[in-house]
C-alpha cells in the first residue's frame, strides 16, 4: 500500500479486513489491560509500538495525530487510538479499537465498584481510602505540574488560569462556561496578535450541552438517561487532561443531583487514577454507585462517545486549520482554564481528603515523592493504602463523618 503524505492530511483509511481488524483489537485490549501512567505515556508507548515497531503508519502521521488529538477536547490517549485504528482499519475500525482499548478499563473498574458496594462499609476499606485520598490529592497536584510545563507558555494563560482557579474554588461556576470563555479570550487575544489580512475561516466544535433535570428516584430509567446526559456532557469538556473533569463531576453529581456523597466522589476519583487507562474512567465506577451495571454502562458510553464523534467528524477540520491563529488561541485558552480548574478541584477535594496530621503528611510525603523519582501510581496507592490500614484503627479521621 502507498504510503499517504500527512501534510495532506489524506483521511481515506486503507480496506479493513478481519484480521487487520482482529490484529487491532487484539493489540489495544493488550495497551487498556497493561496502559499504566497516564496520557502521556500512554501517546508515548503507540508511538514506538505502532510507528517504529510495527510501522502501521509514518512517524510523521503519528505525530499528526497526536497535535490533532491534543487539539480536541477528551482524554488524549483514547482519542490517539481511535484516530490511529480509522487510518489503520477504515470507520469500523476506529469503533472497534476504540472500544478495545476501553474494555478492560471498564471491566476492571466495574467489578472494583462492586466491591466497594459489596465491601465499602466495613473497617477495611474505609481504612484504605483513609490512606489513598491524600495521595489521590498529590498525584492530581503533581500532574497539574506537568501538564502546565508542558502547555503554559505566558502570561495571559496563567492569569486565566487564575481567574478558574478562584471562580472554582469560590463560586464553584459552571465549568462548561469557564472553558468557552476562555478559549473565547484566547481566540480574540492570540488571533488578534497572529492572524494575518486574511479571509481564512476554521470551524469551531462547541462542547455538548445537557439538560438539568431533577433526580427521579423512583424511574431507574430517567436515571440512567440523566447519566447519560451528564457524561456526555462531560465527555466533551476535558480539555488539556481527563483531570479537567474532577471539578465538572463534583459539582454535578454531588451538589447539582446529590448522587454521591464527597466521600465516595474522593474513592472514585482515586479508582480512576490507579486504575489503566484515562482518569475519566471514573464515570464507570459513579455509574456502578448510582445505577448498577447499566449505571455504569451507561455512564462509560456516555463519557467516551464524543471522543468517537470528534475524532471521526472535527478531526480532519481541525487538521486543515489547526495552524489558523484563532484556532491556536482557543486552546491555548482553553488550556488555561484547564491549569485553573485542575488546581480549584485540588482545594475543593483537599478539604476532604486531608482532615488531620497523618492525611496531611501522607499528603506532603507522596507529592514530594513523585517529585523526586518516578514512581508509579499504583506503587504509589498500593504504600499509602498500608499506611490507611496500620493508622486507622488508632485515629478517627474527621472525613469518615463527612456526608
Amino acid at each position: 500500500m502507498a504510503e499517504r503524505r500527512v501534510d495532506d492530511f489524506d483521511l481515506t483509511p486503507r480496506e479493513p479486513d478481519s484480521g487487520g481488524l482482529g490484529e487491532l483489537a487484539l493489540y489495544f485490549l493488550r495497551l487498556g489491560l497493561l496502559g499504566f501512567g497516564g496520557p502521556v505515556a500512554l501517546v508515548g508507548q503507540m508511538e514506538r509500538e505502532l510507528s517504529a515497531e510495527r510501522q502501521w503508519l509514518s512517524k510523521e502521521q503519528m505525530r499528526e495525530a497526536i497535535a490533532v488529538c491534543q487539539t480536541l477536547p477528551g482524554p488524549l490517549a483514547i482519542q490517539v487510538g481511535i484516530y490511529v485504528s480509522y487510518l489503520r482499519c477504515g470507520f469500523w475500525g476506529a469503533w472497534i479499537g476504540g472500544w478495545a482499548f476501553i474494555l478492560p478499563n471498564f471491566l476492571i473498574v466495574a467489578a472494583l465498584a462492586a466491591l466497594y458496594v459489596y465491601f465499602g462499609d466495613l473497617k477495611p476499606a474505609t481504612a484504605i481510602f483513609y490512606g489513598v485520598s491524600p495521595a489521590v490529592i498529590a498525584l492530581i497536584l503533581h500532574s497539574c505540574y506537568r501538564l502546565a510545563k508542558l502547555g503554559m507558555e505566558d502570561r495571559l494563560q496563567w492569569a486565566v488560569a487564575a481567574v478558574c482557579f478562584v471562580v472554582t474554588v469560590m463560586l464553584r461556576a459552571e465549568v462548561a462556561l469557564l472553558f468557552i470563555g476562555a478559549g473565547a479570550i484566547g481566540a480574540l487575544y492570540y488571533g488578534a496578535a497572529r492572524a494575518r489580512l486574511s479571509s481564512t475561516s476554521f470551524a469551531f466544535v462547541a462542547p455538548m450541552t445537557a439538560v438539568s433535570a431533577p433526580i427521579a428516584s423512583t424511574a431507574k430509567a430517567a436515571t440512567l438517561g440523566k447519566l447519560g446526559l451528564f457524561f456526555l456532557k462531560a465527555g466533551a469538556l476535558t480539555f488539556g487532561s481527563g483531570l479537567v473533569i474532577v471539578p465538572f463531576l463534583e459539582q454535578g453529581l454531588v451538589r447539582q443531583y446529590g448522587w454521591l456523597d464527597q466521600r465516595q466522589f474522593l474513592i472514585a476519583v482515586a479508582i480512576g487514577m490507579i486504575s489503566p487507562g484515562p482518569v475519566v474512567i471514573t464515570a464507570t465506577f459513579v455509574g456502578y454507585l448510582v445505577a448498577g451495571f447499566l449505571g455504569s454502562l451507561v455512564s462509560t458510553i456516555g463519557i467516551f462517545l464524543p471522543s468517537f464523534i470528534l475524532v471521526l467528524i472535527a478531526a480532519p477540520i481541525l487538521a486543515r486549520h489547526r495552524s489558523n491563529p484563532y484556532v491556536q488561541g482557543f486552546v491555548k485558552g482553553a488550556y488555561g482554564a484547564a491549569i485553573g480548574t485542575i488546581l480549584g478541584a485540588c482545594v475543593l477535594l483537599g478539604r476532604i481528603a486531608i482532615g488531620d496530621w497523618l492525611t496531611a503528611l501522607v499528603a506532603a510525603a507522596s507529592l514530594a515523592t513523585l517529585f523526586r523519582w518516578k514512581v508509579s501510581n499504583p506503587l504509589l496507592i498500593a504504600a499509602t493504602a498500608m499506611v490507611g490500614l496500620l493508622a486507622f484503627p488508632f485515629i478517627q479521621p474527621a472525613w469518615v463523618m463527612v456526608k
